[in-house]
Order: C-alpha cells, then sequence, then structure tokens
C-alpha cells in the first residue's frame, strides 16, 4: 500500500502552523538549558546536527491556509497543533478551521494551577490533548516525578490523552527525565491515563514494545523521526501484536518536510493492515476525534 493514499484518513499527530519565516522563537523556553555555543547561537533550532534539511516555509499573507496546502498535497486530513493562547494564528485555526486542525496544549508542572489550566483551555478552546518535553523545561522534571499528577488526574477526568516526548533528546540536554523505564511507574499509578510517547523512545524501543504489551493504555507516536529511522522494533511490534498502538506523527516545519516523511514512507515495510491504524484509525480512536 502506498503511503499517500486518498481512500485513508490522515491524521498527523505532529504538525506546526508556521507564523513567520523565522521560527526560532519556538525554541526560546529551552534556553537556559543549553549550554554549548552551538546550540545557543549557531542552530535554527537545537537538535539542528541531526536535520539536515530543516523546511524553509519562506514568508505568506495566509500561514494556515499555506499549511493546509501543504497537508492536502498528501492527503492529510487533519492535523494535531501545539496550542497557545498569545497566538494569534492558533486562535483564527481554533475558531474557523476545526475540520483541519485540533489541538494539545504543552504544559510545564512547574507552574502554579497548570492542571486548572487545561480544564480552562478544554473547556475555551476544546482541546484534544495534552503534551510535555520533561527534559525540555527548566528546572527539568522526571516523567515519574510526583509534581506530575495533578496534570496526570486531569487528563484522567477529561480522558484528554498525555503526550510525551521520552528517551534521549534530540536538543543537547540531560535524559534521565525520559528514560522510558519511568513510564512503567505512571501507567502502574494511572491505569486510566491515556500516556503516549513521542520523539522516539531511543535507545530503549525494545522496552517500549514491552511496556506497550503491558498496558493497554500506552502508546507510541512517530514523531520527528524520517521513516526511513524508524526503529525496527517499533515496525515489527506494529506488524505482529501492537497494530492498535502505533500512530503516525510527522515533524513539519520543525524538522522535515512532508515531501521527505511521505517519500520515505512508501519504503516502511508494515503490513497491509497496519496502514490504515497507523495513519489514521489509531488516532481517531485515542483523541476520539470526529470526522
Amino acid at each position: 500500500m502506498m503511503a499517500i493514499n486518498k481512500d485513508i484518513h490522515t491524521v498527523d499527530l505532529m504538525l506546526g502552523i508556521p507564523e513567520q519565516e523565522d521560527r526560532s522563537d519556538w525554541y526560546k523556553f529551552m534556553e537556559p538549558l543549553l549550554r554549548d555555543e552551538e546550540s545557543r547561537s549557531m542552530f535554527k533550532m537545537p537538535a539542528q546536527y541531526m536535520f539536515k534539511d530543516i523546511p524553509e516555509t519562506g514568508s505568506h499573507d495566509d500561514f494556515i491556509q499555506y499549511t493546509i496546502e501543504q497537508m492536502d498535497k498528501f492527503y492529510i486530513n487533519q492535523a494535531m497543533i501545539g496550542f497557545h493562547e498569545k497566538s494569534e494564528v492558533k486562535i483564527e485555526a481554533a475558531k474557523n478551521h476545526t475540520d483541519r486542525f485540533f489541538f494539545d496544549l504543552p504544559v510545564n508542572p512547574n507552574i502554579e494551577n497548570e492542571a486548572e489550566n487545561i480544564k480552562r483551555h478544554y473547556e475555551t478552546y476544546g482541546i484534544k490533548a495534552v503534551s510535555a518535553f520533561p527534559s525540555g523545561m527548566y528546572p527539568q522534571v522526571a516523567i515519574n516525578d510526583q509534581k506530575w499528577h495533578p496534570i496526570y488526574e486531569m487528563c484522567v477526568e477529561l480522558d484528554l490523552p498525555f503526550f510525551c516526548c521520552v528517551g534521549v533528546p534530540g536538543p543537547r540536554i540531560p535524559m534521565a527525565p525520559q528514560k522510558v523505564e519511568l513510564i512503567d511507574e505512571v501507567c502502574w499509578y494511572f491505569p486510566e491515563l491515556k500516556f503516549v510517547m513521542r520523539h522516539g523512545a531511543e535507545p530503549w524501543t525494545a522496552l517500549a514494545c514491552k511496556l506497550m504489551l503491558k498496558y493497554p493504555n500506552l502508546y507510541y507516536s512517530t514523531s520527528a523521526f524520517s521513516p526511513k529511522h524508524y526503529p525496527k522494533d517499533i515496525i515489527n511490534f506494529a506488524n505482529t501484536r501492537g497494530k492498535n498502538k502505533i500512530m503516525y506523527a510527522g515533524y513539519f516545519p520543525m524538522g522535515l518536510s512532508l515531501d521527505k516523511i511521505f517519500n520515505e514512507m512508501n519504503d516502511v515495510p508494515f503490513n497491509e493492515d497496519v496502514w490504515p491504524l497507523f495513519l489514521g484509525e489509531n488516532a481517531k480512536r485515542v483523541l476520539k476525534l470526529e470526522i
């Protein structure tokens, strides 16, 4: 099966709407953690050493329409966008383009009353998920730290999936808060929490698969990985016991172009019955998306 398929309702679980040609402001939150000169002053984004051809989106009068046009080229029906209340573009997309975009709310347990902030965004903007980058916040907060508990509890209360970066982070910052083994405690303590791994889980992908077998509400998304680098453990798991657990997520325009993603996708050796689940059906079920 070709990955570009108009007959499959494709859902991208990590896509951004650029708001200007220079996107360096997206990464200012990480500045306190960056210590090497290359990361602090030379990179367009903190993990640039890993991405050879970061997409140049150029300047556009309407970035929302530009993004929709990029999605249409590859039959991406819906995409999840990180929501920021101070962004006029995100507010506009949330008001007038809910047929194409839905939103996750990036959170930080270092911020007071963050759990209540989730509830307010859910009631006001209809967010579909919550997301976090434990190694990228300052100070860092490990996945199993009790600071997360009010956030996890709110996600359970509202039935919102929690998307979390796991494994060694791309930026040159400490990895300890994102060790995959920490997820075990979270899934044990919060069995109703839908926990979705982001950004690879490397080098612990075998453990990630073992934990997905163990916990029914633990999932994996392919964000920030070019398809030719999808971990073999994940592909094998999808083709055997985990076809309902693996979900497509890209990384446009942060680090990968949609052209690159979908050109390489055709060489991923998924079984025929895995493709519809991977590209959209699993996401629709986990996030309760309305089509």
